[in-house]
């Protein structure tokens, strides 16, 4: 006599698909309530970047646009208007120069404000000590 019930060795996956789920959302949701907080970088180098547009940051809230004060609110239009106005709009670089202790989010607005007009960015750096 044989058996007609036969065992499968199969897998359920429905399962493991439902854990996945859920640490993809633990992941997702932890994420956005990291705050990066990131100091600026020291160099050995001595390579300096040409720049014509230079963005200034300090601690105190200020931001300075080639030696003029501005808001933030502005610098996307006053980088625009500059850009404009140069010969060699191909080879346009931000330099970013911000001050030791500045939240990287707000060094990465002003890097978010260059890659949508399409600009290079350059984050300025202090020799090392």
């Amino acid at each position: 006599m044989k058996k007609r019930n036969k065992v499968s060795a199969e897998f359920s996956m429905s399962s493991l698909t439902d854990i996945i789920f859920l640490l993809l959302i633990f992941f997702m949701l932890t994420s956005s309530m990291v705050q990066i907080n990131v100091s600026l970088p020291e160099s050995d180098s001595k390579t300096v970047a040409p720049s014509d547009l230079i963005v200034m940051m300090t601690k105190d809230g200020n931001l300075t646009f080639n030696g003029k004060k501005t808001s933030k609110s502005a610098l996307k239009n006053q980088i625009r208007s500059e850009i404009s106005q140069m010969t060699n709009k191909e080879n346009a670089a931000i330099s970013i120069v911000a001050e030791v202790g500045i939240p990287w989010s707000r060094v990465n607005d002003i890097i978010k404000i260059a890659s949508e007009l399409k600009v290079k960015a350059h984050i300025a750096t202090q020799p090392r000590k």
